[in-house]
């Protein structure tokens, strides 16, 4: 059973091997291995380069956390870390002592690092890696690729310096390094940059795509090929699509993006804002789709007919979890259409988003009966849709005793409105005194947040009954 050295002894015998660097060098090899992540970060803040190499090449875990402690004004002990692990790519074997096999350069949490130096006594890492060295092995082992993770967020026109490095660091050893990034953040940056940044990365390793900035459709086009590699991706997030005037070409984009579908054999969460390039077509992409979906968001855009229709009956959708149309104008649609769509989803729905969709008395009071089967549902919101009171009382007792129902979000009855559209806050309250009574009648204790039309996603009363 072996004993734990108190980590102020820890940071007495690091302080002192640091002192001389060439005993501290020269000790590494026969270094206790709970001495190795204080000493370690010692020499890292201290700049205490040479050391540092030989640390690295020494290195006793198999995951080396590194995000954590890069200061990026100072990349001098980043560079002395890549320089090490040259060395050990450069060998035919690993040194005896060496497992390392992981260098992460994410912001994972500290918990490697404190639970070594004595500030935490159990946990392990938000990369799911276990701070415990593996034993230590009498046997060298052959070279395997190294593994480099980073975290991916692009969002300056020009690579920065760190990215910059890094990336010119890795083509060069393109054999013996695997760039490996989980999720993919696009901002802002020039299609040329994204791409080369991109050839260095394993893209089936990436897990969540975000593109948060404007594309026009043709760069989602020159995109779609490299998303189509991302085998593994699990969640993907678009922003709006600029679609331009020429058709013809328009309709050759949308199927290159919509076929890479065909390719993404693990995604179940898509989120697409403002897709107006799918109106009229969105069975491409629905016909595409190789797995269930848990949620689904298309917002902010036009949808046909044959679209809704397409979406009723698409397989793939019948285990949604969560399908937001916020924004999609549905006041023309047969509320047939989305009675079918509801019962798809009725057996697992838990969130259900139909803000600003332009729904009418007559389509809710439609729904209302397959919308009470939704046994599931935790969270329901119409905001900003133009309701009557009548149908406000109706769709409050078709839900009244869904066993999971506890969001509810609601707009402020159209009698609550001038003439002119203006919200008139005496009449509110009044009505919102006769909801109360409603639910208390009901004998169902519940809370619902009421907003105005002009701010849907600011809901401003919450009612109790």
């Amino acid at each position: 059973m072996s004993v734990q050295t108190p980590p102020r002894l820890l940071d007495l015998a690091g302080a002192s091997l640091l002192r001389d660097e060439a005993s501290a060098i020269s000790a590494v090899e026969d270094l206790p291995t709970e001495l190795f992540p204080p000493l370690f970060m010692e020499a890292f803040h201290g700049r205490h380069i040479e050391t540092l190499k030989a640390m690295v090449q020494a290195w006793p875990f198999v995951h080396l956390p590194l995000g954590d402690l890069i200061d990026m004004p100072h990349v001098g002990p980043l560079q002395a870390v890549l320089e090490a692990l040259d060395v050990l790519l450069a060998q035919k074997v690993r040194p005896r002592r060496c497992k390392l096999r992981v260098l992460d350069l994410r912001d994972t949490g500290q918990t490697f690092w404190s639970m070594w130096s004595g500030a935490s006594t159990h946990g392990c890492s938000s990369s799911g890696m276990v701070p415990v060295a593996e034993h230590r092995s009498m046997t060298q082992q052959p070279v395997a690729p190294l593994e480099v993770f980073i975290e991916l967020c692009l969002k300056k026109r020009t690579l920065d310096n760190f990215l910059t490095y890094l990336i010119r660091w890795v083509e060069q050893r393109k054999v013996s390094i695997h760039l490996c990034c989980k999720k993919l953040k696009i901002v802002t940056m020039s299609t040329e940059n994204i791409m080369t940044v991109l050839s260095m990365v394993q893209l089936d390793c990436i897990q969540e795509v975000q593109v948060n900035c404007t594309w026009h459709l043709s760069t989602l086009a020159v995109f779609a090929p490299l998303l189509g590699q991302m085998g593994n991706v699990q969640r993907l997030f678009l922003s709006p699509i600029l679609v331009s005037a020429f058709e013809e070409l328009e309709q050759q984009h949308v199927v290159q993006i919509t076929s890479q579908f065909l390719r993404l054999h693990h995604l179940w969460d898509l989120h697409m804002e403002s897709p107006s390039f799918l109106e009229g077509c969105l069975d491409q992409m629905l016909r595409c789709l190789k797995t269930p979906l848990d949620n689904l968001s298309i917002t902010n855009c036009r949808l046909t007919d044959s679209d809704l229709l397409h979406l009723s009956q698409c397989p793939n959708i019948c285990q949604l979890k969560g399908l937001d149309l916020s924004g999609v104008t549905l006041t023309d649609f047969s509320p047939e259409l989305l009675q079918v769509l509801l019962e798809q989803v009725a057996a697992s729905l838990q969130e259900l988003n139909l803000e600003q969709c332009g729904i009418s008395d007559f389509q809710l009071e439609s729904i209302l009966p397959v919308l009470s089967h939704c046994s599931q549902l935790r969270t329901l919101s119409l905001c900003g849709n133009l309701l009557s009171m009548t149908i406000m009382e109706k769709l409050l007792c078709h839900t009244t005793g869904m066993p999971h129902l506890s969001d509810e979000f609601y707009p402020a009855p159209q009698e609550s409105y001038s003439p002119h559209g203006a919200l008139h806050l005496g009449r509110l309250a009044q009505l919102r005194d006769e909801l109360i009574e409603i639910m208390r009648n009901l004998g169902c204790p519940r809370a619902i947040w009421l907003s105005s039309i002009s701010c849907p996603c600011q809901p401003m009363l919450v009612m109790r009954g």
